[in-house]
């Protein structure tokens, strides 16, 4: 069985410059902080960031649009994160936002090998503009296109040694939608058991998703 315990920088250095990364959390949420406080402190530049809300000023995530490394935002709710909003205002081009249940959506799709997704939700609003339009049964919709990322970093409160992960309430957020939908899946986790520790009716993701799993605190394997 590969080992897929790796200390945090190990991890975060299959990130390279260019790369789409997608976060996991809500505000404060299921965020995994550690393993992107590596990648701050990495350096790596001109990432795409796909992140609901790109967090709070207690985040990771927050300190990581404001480290200047991110050049593209993809979110929701950005009202937590002053940088993203100037991002916003000066560079328009460069954060889209969407309502929240279609980027969870379109992080979906892409996961599931699906091409996008047909939503109602902005016909005849500013979210129409640039994207098709597709009529069914007499009523329009928007054409979603699918979102996937190089790497996804999620949290989750336990796992096993193979990767099967357990998230804990609302912390499964985005956490659960980016676990599929990045080609690199790095898990941080509070704590790693033996595999079968985790009752399989209790697994929130599979292992055959995650490529890499950080302990949150204490010392990695």
């Amino acid at each position: 069985m590969k080992n897929k315990v790796l200390d945090a920088q190990q991890a975060v250095a299959h990130v390279k410059d260019g790369d789409h990364v997608m976060v996991g959390g809500f505000l404060k949420g299921g965020t995994p902080d550690k393993t992107i406080r590596e990648l701050i402190r990495q350096g790596q530049k001109d990432l795409t960031l796909t992140s609901n809300d790109t967090g709070r000023s207690d985040c990771a995530v927050f300190d990581l649009v404001a480290s200047g490394h991110v050049t593209r935002i993809n979110g929701s709710y950005i009202g937590a994160n002053p940088e993203t909003g100037r991002m916003l205002m000066e560079h328009p081009d460069r954060v889209t936002l969407y309502p929240q249940g279609t980027l969870a959506e379109k992080i979906r799709c892409g996961g599931y090998g699906l091409g996008g997704v047909l939503t109602p939700v902005g016909v005849g609003t500013i979210v129409e503009n640039g994207k098709r339009k597709i009529e069914v049964d007499g009523r329009e919709y928007l054409l979603e296109t699918a979102l996937r990322a190089n790497v996804s970093f999620v949290k989750a409160h336990l796992a096993d040694e193979s990767g099967n992960l357990f998230i804990r309430g609302n912390a499964k957020n985005f956490n659960v939608v980016m676990a599929s939908a990045g080609d690199y899946v790095i898990a941080e986790v509070d704590a790693i058991v033996p595999v079968g520790g985790i009752d399989p009716e209790d697994v929130t993701i599979p292992g055959a998703l995650i490529d890499a799993l950080v302990l949150a605190g204490g010392t990695e394997s």
